[in-house]
């Protein structure tokens, strides 16, 4: 999107009562965000059921000075604006209903085909943040990029455990990128933004407010194939994340817990509605894998389904691009970025596909992303 567009984009976000479903609407009938300027209001109101107070905030639209302070600041605190017409936009959030039409990000552009949400209670247990780190880890070192919202507790725990392997994690913030929330977290933040993508829909200087949190968690949702819940009360925010991943027709994953723990009765209830029980990575890993792209047959089974003669697993069942990539694996660890540049592939596809032969059994991966052939060891 051109400069000019970005300006008008940010003045309709700013302006309000116009919502992501409105502007989106408005975007869609008239094609560029200037266009939307330009219209009339009755030409408005035949694309968008726009409010009154919307279609009155764009006719009498003056404050540019905010606008352009806003873009100035992005600049200095290297961040990008980003639009669904963008390549850095979180592929998956194209396809919610209510897509914020602007996101500020900050970090590594979001490119991962295999991001999967993690969320908890606040008021987490010791047992929950050891469960959740140690999910987390493992499905960070299976090429995982774990989602959550930097809360307190188990999302804090989710984005440490990745990044403790040198996994990759984004989060999600309800308040703008210069307020971090909670304080305590500033330095969690920094090794966010060094190893990820932090990424907010507020503008700059947005406070934490309530109700900013649950417009919030349809983004940890929706840019997710799934929601794993670790530890939940009754009432609880991570239930509302659940909640809205089933309505964008993702998978919800819930970990028991102690029928006495107060933190467990939300996942409990949600494993007695459908949610899928979760003991181990695997149990996710499963329903995950049938979802990614790939030609050939995949078969998302955690054991492989044939051997060969001398009980390693059989490759008769392979694509010959998963072939490919398992020749050029050699005797020795081989890294992530050497295979990336003789494969000619996107580090996400290569990481789809490394996952793939991961789980048949037929590469291990090592920390610091290096990848051995199980056959050669």
């Amino acid at each position: 999107m051109n400069q000019e567009d970005l300006r008008h984009l940010m003045a309709l976000v700013f302006i309000e009562d116009m919502g992501p479903v409105t502007i989106n609407a408005l975007l869609s009938g008239f094609g560029s965000p200037r266009a939307v300027f330009s219209a009339s209001s009755a030409e408005r109101a035949m694309v968008s059921r726009i409010s009154a107070t919307a279609s009155s905030g764009i006719e009498k639209f003056t404050d540019w000075k905010r606008v352009d302070s806003e873009l100035e600041k992005a600049s200095k605190m290297n961040v990008s604006l980003v639009t669904p017409i963008d390549e850095a936009y979180p592929d998956l959030l194209r396809h919610i209903y209510d897509y914020p039409p602007l996101l500020y990000l900050k970090g590594e552009p979001v490119h991962a085909e295999l991001p999967l949400a993690i969320v908890g209670s606040r008021r987490s247990t010791a047992q929950g943040v050891y469960i959740c780190d140690r999910i987390s880890r493992e499905l960070a070192l299976k090429g995982v990029t774990i989602v959550s919202g930097m809360a307190r507790g188990i999302d804090s725990a989710a984005h440490r455990g990745a990044l403790s392997v040198r996994g990759k994690t984004t989060a999600i913030l309800g308040s703008g990128l210069d307020v971090i929330y909670p304080p305590e977290n500033r330095k969690l933040y920094e090794a966010i933004c060094d190893n990820g993508t932090v990424i907010s829909e507020y503008p700059f200087g947005t406070r934490p407010m309530a109700h900013n949190f649950p417009r919030r968690n349809r983004i940890i949702s929706g840019m997710s194939h799934g929601v794993v819940v670790v530890e939940a009360a009754e009432k609880s925010g991570s239930l509302i994340t659940a909640r809205m991943a089933l309505e964008q027709g993702r998978e919800v994953f819930a970990v028991p817990g102690s029928i006495e723990s107060g933190t467990s009765r939300g996942t409990n209830s949600l494993i007695k509605e459908g949610a899928k029980l979760v003991q181990n990575v695997e149990d996710i890993l499963n329903e995950i894998i049938p979802q990614l792209d790939c030609p050939g047959k995949i078969q998302p089974a955690v054991k492989p389904s044939g051997t060969e003669n001398n009980g390693r697993p059989s490759t008769d069942s392979l694509c010959e691009e998963h072939l490919n990539i398992l020749r050029l694996i050699g005797d020795t660890p081989v890294h992530l970025d050497s295979l990336t540049d003789r494969s000619n592939l996107s580090v996400n596809r290569l990481l789809d596909i490394l996952l793939i032969l991961e789980m048949r059994g037929h590469v291990r991966q090592l920390p610091g992303r290096y990848f051995t052939n199980t056959k050669k060891e």
